[in-house]
């Protein structure tokens, strides 16, 4: 677990610096970040006792990685290094009670939110209750985290920050091909991260 922590946070670094080159020391809202995006999965699962609701569970997985995202930024100090951030990370998920924890989608997301909006930081160990009740496991989290990843930078390369990215490609947004591609992909192979890369540029410019 600690390499792929390692893997993960060595390629969030990545993305964060292409946002802005002294991010760590930004001070940036991460834990903001963080409760919205558990909103979002909110209401993507569905909450509304009123009106028949379908939850759709992959647009939650979808929004669990994006959590992650953020929640990773959120450990970063400029005094710790990588290793050690890696470590007591999976220290506190290791330590979290995911197995006698049956916390639904709906309770484990307020909870990371709470601890989110309230306390102003990322909890490891409540975030792997949530991911438990989405029906991920550690193994996934870091298939869609990288092709997520990917698709940032792709994001970025493509004018993202100025407003000139098209989010929806033939009816579909940018997310939904992903998966599709993620899927056509094996994601151990070293040059995975550049395949899928590649895939999402042709498909993008296929569409133009």
């Amino acid at each position: 677990m600690q390499d792929a922590l390692l893997t993960m946070l060595r390629m969030q670094d990545r993305m964060n610096t292409r946002v802005h080159p002294e991010w760590i020391d930004q001070g940036f809202a991460w834990h903001r970040a963080i409760w919205v995006e558990c909103a979002e999965l909110v209401d993507h699962y569905g909450y509304k006792w009123w009106k028949h609701q379908d939850h759709d569970l992959a647009q939650v997985q979808l929004e669990v990685v994006d959590i992650w995202h953020f929640g990773m930024s959120a450990c970063f100090r400029p005094d710790l290094g990588l290793e050690e951030l890696a470590q007591s990370m999976e220290d506190e998920w290791q330590g979290a009670s995911t197995d006698n924890n049956h916390a639904g989608v709906l309770e484990a997301a307020e909870k990371l939110a709470g601890v989110a909006a309230i306390e102003g930081r990322f909890s490891v160990a409540d975030f792997a209750v949530l991911l438990k009740a989405a029906q991920m496991s550690f193994e996934d989290l870091v298939r869609q985290y990288l092709g997520k990843n990917v698709l940032n930078f792709f994001r970025q390369d493509n004018g993202y920050k100025d407003g000139t990215y098209r989010k929806l490609w033939q009816g579909r947004e940018d997310n939904e091909h992903l998966m599709e591609l993620l899927d056509q992909i094996d994601t151990a192979a070293p040059e995975a991260e550049q395949q899928l890369y590649s895939a999402l540029d042709e498909r993008y410019r296929a569409t133009a």
